[in-house]
């Protein structure tokens, strides 16, 4: 019985559903809509490598919510949902903008759409070959994003479902 109180509501679920859902297409269209005019140089790089500071901040943040939340299997679906798109999106856009300054940089010229799906391909390890690095550059930002998607995925996953565990222990009542 106490299972089923500790177990998250209906309205709870849809809520963190809801949210993840909104914050993931509210990321995208962000994406779609903020003007990328400024050229890829030194204060572009730096803007990409406080950005994954930035997802590296905001994981870190999740994953002490996750273990502190009443229902930290929802709250791990909601930092999933925060910290992903957001770490592609990031290289979609150094992608883009990488194009943009250097044209060539890839096998074909990328809009914003194309950018995202080069990303995800890569962050998904499918890797079409339909869009490829061509430049020394495009290269080493391809390389940096896999090793990122494999912390993303690989550590990241583990130090998400031991918070999950931790909330879980911290709410059960059998363990204090």
């Amino acid at each position: 019985m106490t299972d089923d109180l500790a177990r998250p509501g209906r309205r709870e679920t849809m809520s963190a559903v809801v949210r993840s859902i909104v914050l993931s297409s509210g990321l995208v269209l962000a994406y779609y809509l903020l003007p990328m005019d400024a050229p890829l140089d030194g204060g572009t790089l730096a803007g990409l490598v406080l950005g994954l500071l930035a997802v590296t901040v905001l994981f870190l943040w999740q994953v002490r919510a996750i273990a502190r939340s009443p229902h930290p299997e929802l709250r791990a679906v909601e930092a999933l949902a925060a910290v992903f798109p957001l770490f592609v999106l990031l290289f979609a856009t150094s992608y883009f903008l990488l194009e943009r300054a250097a044209p060539g940089s890839f096998t074909e010229p990328l809009t914003r759409t194309d950018a995202l799906y080069f990303a995800l391909t890569v962050v998904s390890t499918v890797g079409f070959g339909d869009i490829t690095g061509r430049t020394e550059t495009a290269r080493v930002m391809t390389m940096i994003q896999i090793v990122g998607g494999i912390l993303l995925v690989g550590i990241a996953a583990r130090v998400v479902v031991r918070a999950v565990e931790t909330g879980q222990r911290r709410k059960d009542p059998r363990d204090r």
